[in-house]
């Protein structure tokens, strides 16, 4: 498990992370979302030990991260900074084998080659660091990352410069790691790779705005409003649908329905279209983006609490 308990983290007088907790539990997979200063890679490195919080602690499978610690944690956590850092006159097989040697592995050339595979640079093996393309570079340091097989993963932009197929087969292979019980935090700005993987969602500007699931954060933009899609002309379900909206009008094969309380109203609108002969295909609530979401958290909390007189009032965070 990774663990933050009321992490803040200052720059001088610039305060960058204000007393941010949350929990990443094995087998689950938490992004954290945020616009560019939000704190999202200073988080990550408190949480890998590379630099201290100002206050609040950091535990990492249950065990505290201190100055006594840090070194063994260190080695259970795979991070994947910012930039790649590769040795750049070393191929990458020798940038993997010197991270195998700082790690002790026992059989380092099987599990090499094994991700190499995985990521498809077999045949980049004897290719020197500085040859490779960003792309190329972003996957080396991917592997490096989880050579020695952590238990916990931080990874910052993780599938930053990489085609589609390689973001494909990254997804597979940290669905696989999560499998396996790994606790994995992934910073991102991908909306759609966060909401396509994730357990979890934690969108962080500074303070912790929000955390849960992608789809009860959609929620916290529900209109209200009832998609409808039947057989044939609408036309009849639509006055159907005037009984509770009078704006309720066909769009082809789709209506649309505002309801006062739609967990309450809308059994109550389908048997009143079955009633009237109207063959249902589909029934669901109108949903926002996760996009629309972000920027709707990030706008109305806005940057405003930087600073040296940040409040770290709970009333202005959404917590749900």
């Amino acid at each position: 498990m990774i663990s933050a308990v009321r992490l803040s983290r200052r720059f001088g007088s610039r305060l960058v992370v204000n007393d941010v907790s949350f929990e990443v539990a094995p087998s689950e997979i938490v992004a954290l979302l945020g616009p560019n200063g939000a704190g999202k890679t200073t988080t990550l490195r408190m949480l890998a030990g590379l630099i201290a919080a100002t206050s609040g602690t950091v535990a990492l499978g249950g065990v505290p991260l201190t100055r006594a610690t840090a070194g063994v944690l260190r080695g259970r956590i795979g991070f994947l900074t910012e930039t790649p850092g590769l040795w750049d006159r070393l191929t990458v097989q020798e940038n993997l084998e010197v991270y195998a040697g700082l790690h002790d592995l026992s059989d380092p050339g099987r599990r090499i080659g094994g991700l190499l595979e995985q990521l498809g640079l077999g045949a980049q093996a004897d290719v020197r660091a500085a040859e490779l393309s960003k792309g190329m570079r972003q996957k080396v340091a991917l592997a490096r990352a989880l050579l020695h097989n952590p238990r916990m993963l931080l990874l910052d932009e993780p599938t930053s410069g990489l085609d589609p197929e390689v973001r494909r087969s990254v997804r597979v292979l940290l669905d696989d790691r999560r499998a396996a019980g790994c606790a994995i935090l992934i910073s991102t700005h991908q909306l759609d790779e966060a909401e396509r993987q994730a357990d979890r969602v934690a969108v962080l500007d500074g303070r912790l705005l929000a955390i849960d699931t992608p789809t009860r954060l959609r929620r916290l933009l529900s209109t209200g409003r009832i998609v409808v899609r039947v057989v044939g002309d609408a036309g009849l379900a639509a006055a159907i649908g005037r009984r509770w909206d009078r704006a309720a009008a066909p769009d082809g094969p789709t209506i649309t329905v505002t309801l006062p309380e739609p967990e309450r109203d809308t059994p109550a609108l389908v048997r009143a279209l079955v009633d009237a002969g109207v063959d249902v295909l589909e029934v669901r609530p109108e949903m926002p983006a996760l996009e629309d979401v972000y920027l709707h958290l990030v706008k109305d909390n806005g940057p405003g609490w930087r600073g040296s007189t940040a409040s770290n009032d709970p009333a202005n965070e959404v917590r749900l």
